[in-house]
């Protein structure tokens, strides 16, 4: 199976080329600069893998929650891949990426997940290890306050830009359930090809009309209009 994959959510711009098992992925912390580095980025791991878009057996990318601009990049970059190549695509939660690096990267089999969402706000996700080795979500991710987090009874790691900004009222929430804290952990591109080789065993890839970028802030918008 070859799986490309980009992610441009954070201020971190990666892409990843997944070949049979193995995974092939340029990363580079570049604000503001996504634009420009992420087409020579899938440039040059095709040219080294000597592949063609055509030849790929599917795409995935970082659906969201993130920057608005950056989740369009990635939205938008696979999404010409896409419709170029008529390739399957699995979109991926930036938050479980954010997770799932930390989890096979760590002995840690809980990852309480949080990015910046400004506005006084986080985007917040709870992940656990699954059998597979997958991050698997617990429960919903959801924008909040960070005193409002809703969490299951797990102990685990406190990761991403969420834990910078507020950790004091995290901490306070979780209690002993929190065993420590790794605020700088940022979205890869070699996790969402992990999650986009699970998306796709699980049949989750979809036509390249319903890749779409997911904005929390969005959702709860929607649904508190729908009420």
């Amino acid at each position: 199976m070859k799986i490309l994959a980009v992610e441009t959510s954070t201020e971190a711009c990666s892409a990843a080329l997944y070949i049979d098992g193995e995974v092939h992925e340029y990363f580079e912390i570049a604000p503001r600069e996504h634009s420009k580095l992420i087409l020579p980025m899938i440039d040059s791991l095709m040219a080294e893998a000597e592949l063609k878009p055509q030849q790929l057996d599917g795409l995935a990318f970082s659906r969201g929650p993130g920057s608005f601009t950056g989740v369009r990049i990635s939205t938008g970059v696979i999404q010409g891949i896409a419709l170029g190549a008529d390739l399957p695509v699995v979109p991926v939660s930036t938050l479980a990426a954010i997770a799932h690096h930390y989890l096979k990267t760590s002995e840690f089999e809980c990852a309480f997940t949080a990015m910046d969402a400004r506005m006084g706000e986080i985007f917040w996700g709870v992940y656990k290890k699954n059998q597979q080795g997958y991050a698997e979500l617990i429960g919903d991710e959801a924008v909040t306050l960070a005193e409002n987090i809703i969490y299951p009874q797990l102990q685990g790691m406190g990761i991403g830009s969420g834990w910078g900004e507020y950790p004091e009222q995290l901490s306070n929430c979780l209690g002993s359930l929190l065993q420590g804290i790794e605020a700088n952990h940022l979205p890869r591109a070699s996790a969402i090809v992990d999650l986009g080789v699970e998306g796709f065993d699980k049949n989750q890839a979809v036509a390249v009309e319903q890749a779409m970028p997911v904005y929390l802030r969005d959702k709860v918008a929607k649904k508190e209009s729908e009420r």
